[in-house]
C-alpha cells in the first residue's frame, strides 16, 4: 500500500470535524468564512504532499510522456507549458512562472479539479503549499507568507490574514499530451526530475475516478453520478452553470448557447474523455467531477439536452 493510500485510510478511520477555535495541522481555523466543522484532515500532515516550486521543465522533443497522458495546458505571455496530471497527482501544487507571470497550478485528485491562478496578492507573488486539510473533499492550500488557508474551488482565502481575498483564475485546458503538443509544438513540459522520489508512472488514486465512492463527505445533487465529468462556468456576479458530459453527448457532442450574455461553446469527446470549451475571459471555466461542482455551487443551473 502506498503512503498516500495509507494516509487516506487513516483519515477515513479517524477524521473528525474541527471545533470552533481549533487548530489542525498547525493552522488556526477561526475566524473562517466557511464552517469550521467542515474542515477535515486529509491524512497527510502539512506539506506531507510536497508542492513544487520553480520546477525543472523540458522541451516537448525531450519529453517521454505517452501520447494519451492527460496534461493541464497553460498559455501565458506567448509561452505554453504542460503539467502532466501524473505529476500533479503526487504534488497537487506547482508554484511556477510563465510568460513573466507568477502562476499557481493546482490539482485536487479527489475532485478532479485542475485550476491555475495568478500567484500575486496585493501586487506581490506568494508561494503556496498543501495544508493537508480539506473542505467538501477539496484541497485547502495555504500561502507561506501569511499562513492563510485558501479554498481551491472557491478561489479565495477562507481563514487567516488574507481571508476574503480572491485569486485571479487563469484559463487552462485538460487534454492528451499529443493534442497539446500538436497545438503548441514549442511547448515546454514539467520534467519528472522534481527532486522527489515518486513513481510518476503509477497513480496513488488508481480506481478512484471510476468509483462512485467519495473518501470524504460532500453534499451534492444526486441527479448525476458523483464522478460524472462536468464542465462548469461562472461569472463574478455569482451565476453558475454546469455541463455534465452525459448531457453534451446526448446533444450530439457539442453545445452552443449564451450564459449571462456571454457566448459559450462546450464539446465533449467520448473517446478521449476530454472537454473543449470556448468562452470569453470574464467567464471562469472549471472542469471536475459533478459532486464537486454541485457541492460548491448548490444554486447552479444545469444544461440538459433536449429530448429526442
Amino acid at each position: 500500500m502506498s503512503w498516500m493510500r495509507m494516509a487516506l485510510a487513516v483519515a477515513l478511520l479517524g477524521a473528525t470535524p474541527a471545533a470552533a477555535g481549533a487548530r489542525l495541522n498547525g493552522f488556526e481555523l477561526s475566524p473562517a468564512d466557511i464552517p469550521v466543522e467542515e474542515i477535515l484532515p486529509g491524512g497527510p500532515a502539512r506539506d506531507g504532499i510536497p508542492a513544487l516550486s520553480d520546477p525543472e521543465v523540458v522541451a516537448a522533443s525531450d519529453a517521454d510522456w505517452p501520447d494519451d497522458s492527460i496534461v493541464m495546458g497553460v498559455v501565458q505571455g506567448g509561452e505554453a507549458r504542460a503539467y502532466p496530471v501524473a505529476i500533479l497527482d503526487w504534488h497537487e501544487l506547482v508554484n511556477d512562472s510563465l510568460g513573466g507571470k507568477p502562476i499557481l497550478v493546482s490539482y485536487c485528485p479527489l475532485c478532479g479539479t485542475g485550476m491555475v491562478f495568478d500567484r500575486k496578492v496585493g501586487g506581490e507573488p506568494r508561494t503556496f503549499g498543501v495544508s493537508g486539510l480539506l473542505y467538501k473533499s477539496d484541497v485547502l492550500f495555504y500561502d507561506r507568507e501569511s499562513e492563510s488557508l485558501w479554498s481551491q474551488i472557491e478561489s479565495r482565502a477562507v481563514t487567516g490574514p488574507a481571508r476574503g481575498t480572491r485569486l485571479a483564475l487563469l484559463r487552462s485546458e485538460q487534454m492528451h499530451w499529443s493534442a497539446w503538443r500538436a497545438r503548441h509544438p514549442r511547448t515546454t513540459v514539467l520534467s519528472k526530475k522534481t527532486g522527489h522520489a515518486r513513481d510518476y508512472g503509477r497513480s496513488p488514486y488508481a480506481g478512484y475516478s471510476t468509483s462512485d465512492r467519495l473518501f470524504f463527505p460532500a453534499s451534492f445533487d444526486p441527479r448525476y453520478t458523483a464522478k460524472m465529468p462536468t464542465l462548469g462556468v461562472r461569472v463574478a456576479a455569482g451565476a453558475a452553470r454546469a455541463y455534465p458530459a452525459v448531457e453534451i453527448v446526448r446533444a450530439g457532442g457539442r453545445v452552443e448557447e449564451s450564459f449571462e450574455g456571454h457566448p459559450v461553446q462546450v464539446a465533449y469527446d467520448t473517446e478521449s474523455q476530454v472537454f473543449d470549451v470556448a468562452a470569453p475571459g470574464e467567464v471562469e471555466v472549471i472542469e471536475g467531477y459533478w459532486f464537486a461542482w454541485s457541492a460548491f455551487h448548490p444554486e447552479t443551473t444545469v444544461y440538459v439536452a433536449p429530448a429526442p
